[in-house]
């Protein structure tokens, strides 16, 4: 039996014992007079109540006792003690009992609150496949996916999930990749497309050559994640746990005033002064806010994950809900990052010879640029004949070709080379090529934009952000081109790695009022962006591991419209959390206020802590609800 179902049968025993109790006072049975003879009918009704008392109460009593031995007296199960005993002593025995079941009762919606969260994050982890498959000698096997090197091919057969990233080199079929990206339609896929690991085969059987070992695959990158995802505490999270540990002493010494001080100046009897002190404390535990306010962003780190986002912990998701500002890598984050050569020029050689020389000089990189144009290419390429091949960045490559050199690249590095390069009047990329200092042309290739990019810088707007701007390295023409197809408010241009920061550096410092700056970017080059911006955001799926490494939150498809949600998601917690706070804080000071004139009972009492816990704990859940 687990231990929730445990506490469930505790609780019900002991509010079941309590119910006969509050009966058995209620009729004054005649069957408890012979006792009456030898013990007053209060110690006979404190040993009736007590049964009930110990049941409900026993954990807060030894986790109490515990804490104080350790020297961590004030909190809420010291706050429970004290009042409960204090009631028995004044004779208050179904208001002694009520207190600990209600506080129980609160407990247990607690864990099933969390338990609720952590599920939607524990779906995540399912997602990790125990076994591999290879074929070998006309059999499958199963081997652990710690075991499988890169270059392998697996076996992959339907209702199975993939256990590492990989190429299709036979086979096609349909992928559920819900548990990836939140998508709920299969996405179809064919030789020769790249798949992540977690992705679950719903159609046919497929081979898979593995590109990642399993420790750097999609689904441990993901686990990783959401692992780290509760170590990161919001702001807001430590101001609560910084104030729960001043206001429980303070409040408890105010009790003590309550209960000592007016006796000496007023004709009040002790007790009555005693019993408003003890509802003073149980009005004062802070549980509402203790409990509610971390569920509150663990719930909304839930409701993400359920949407593709993977927030790295609360801080940066309350980071988030503050975002006006978000700057945007080009290439891969508002486009689709998938060029097409849509035009050669050359210059004193065949246009078939200006894309050799292109396609060998980019045969190293990984660059969407450099891809379309090997595709471009086609035959294949002797690459025995290149060397030296160096990255300039954000300039292009420099290469020895059979002994000539050769640059491939944007006009900045034919200007640092002193070669006049053909400036092409174009909304297109272009990419120039020299061989040993003379100009040999431009290839122009050409990228487009994500299909959901428009949409979801407008969502953007609508939800408040007040300035998008895109920094690219590419040219002014291009990144106008971009910014107003796309609705961006501003654009920069010809940007270095360095450029960018600087950019960067500035949108931070005119920042006002603790709004954030967030950058939103897929390669290499964009991580220090990442790293130094308030929040940092990485698209995952074509994003580099250094860019998801770097990035406050991933999203695990390249859909913008991730963004908008994310932002959703992050100010629809924190508005959750402010009506935690306030709520709880507005009915715990209205009771407190009316305990110490004697105006509330411990019935009120027990509904302005359990009642009002139960009530945040409720509204906390509903970040969990992503629409």
């Amino acid at each position: 039996m687990s231990k929730r179902k445990k506490e469930i049968i505790r609780v019900a025993i002991g509010a079941a014992l309590f119910v006969a109790a509050v009966i058995t006072d209620a009729l004054a049975s005649p069957a408890l007079e012979p006792l009456q003879s030898a013990l007053p009918y209060p110690f006979i009704m404190l040993a009736i109540f007590l049964v009930p008392y110990l049941v409900l109460g026993y954990p807060v009593l030894a986790k109490a006792a515990r804490n104080i031995k350790a020297g961590h007296i004030f909190d809420e199960n010291f706050l429970m003690c004290v009042a409960t005993i204090g009631a028995l002593c004044l004779a208050e025995f179904p208001e002694a009992v009520a207190v600990m079941l209600f506080y129980q009762i609160g407990d247990l919606f607690e864990d099933y609150a969390v338990n609720k969260s952590r599920d939607s994050i524990s779906e995540m982890m399912d997602i990790c496949p125990e076994q591999a498959f290879i074929e070998r000698d006309g059999e499958i096997e199963s081997v652990n996916p710690d075991e499988v090197e890169v270059g392998t091919v697996i076996v992959v057969r339907p209702g199975e999930r993939v256990p590492l990233d990989g190429i299709i080199v036979e086979g096609e079929t349909e992928l559920d990749t819900a548990a990836l990206t939140g998508e709920s339609f299969p996405r179809n896929v064919f030789t020769g497309d790249t798949i992540a690991s977690g992705s679950i085969n719903l159609s046919s059987t497929i081979y898979v050559k593995t590109t990642k070992e399993f420790d750097d695959s999609t689904v441990s990158r993901i686990l990783e994640l959401v692992e780290d995802a509760a170590s990161e505490k919001a702001p807001m999270e430590n101001f609560i746990t910084r104030f729960a540990r001043y206001y429980t002493p303070i409040v408890c010494l105010l009790a003590l005033v309550i209960a000592i001080v007016p006796p000496f100046f007023t004709n009040f009897e002790w007790t009555d002064w005693i019993q408003r002190a003890l509802v003073f404390l149980v009005v004062s535990c802070p549980c509402a806010l203790v409990i509610s306010v971390p569920l509150s962003f663990f719930g909304g780190i839930g409701g993400a994950s359920k949407k593709g986002i993977l927030i790295k912990g609360s801080n940066y998701l309350e980071a988030l809900s503050k975002v006006k500002t978000i700057l945007f890598d080009k290439t891969g984050t508002i486009t689709k990052g998938t060029f097409s050569v849509s035009r050669i020029s050359p210059v004193g050689i065949s246009s078939e010879e200006l894309l050799r020389i292109a396609a060998m000089a980019e045969a190293y990189s990984n660059h969407p640029i450099a891809l379309s144009i090997r595709k471009e290419h086609e035959a294949p390429l002797d690459l025995d004949l290149v060397s030296e091949t160096t990255e300039i960045a954000g300039q292009g490559i420099r290469c020895i070709i059979d002994g000539q050199v050769v640059l491939a690249g944007n006009a900045r590095l034919m200007e640092a080379n002193g070669i006049d390069a053909a400036m092409n009047d174009t909304k297109t990329t272009v990419l120039h090529v020299a061989v040993d200092e003379v100009y040999r042309g431009s290839i122009e290739v050409e990228d487009t934009i994500k299909d959901d990019s428009v949409s979801a810088l407008q969502r953007i707007k609508e939800l408040g952000v007040q300035r998008t701007v895109i920094l690219t390295g590419d040219r002014e023409e291009v990144a106008a081109h971009i910014a107003k197809v796309a609705g961006l408010d501003e654009y920069h241009a010809g940007l270095l790695p360095e450029g960018k920061i600087d950019f960067l550096r500035s949108y931070l410092e005119a920042a006002k009022n603790g709004e954030k700056v967030a950058f939103v970017g897929d390669g290499i080059n964009d991580a220090p962006a990442l790293i130094r911006s308030d929040v940092g955001i990485a698209m995952g799926a074509m994003g580099s591991d250094a860019a998801i490494e770097a990035a406050d939150v991933v999203f695990m498809d390249d859909k913008l419209s991730r963004l908008a949600d994310g932002v959703n998601i992050s100010r629809k917690t924190v508005r959750i959390v402010y009506q935690n706070i306030i709520f709880a804080l507005g009915v715990k000071l209205l009771v407190l206020v009316l305990a110490a004139f004697g105006l509330a009972n411990m019935w009120e009492a027990i509904f302005a802590d359990v009642g009002v816990s139960v009530i945040a704990i409720l509204n906390a859940m509903r970040t969990l609800k992503v629409k």
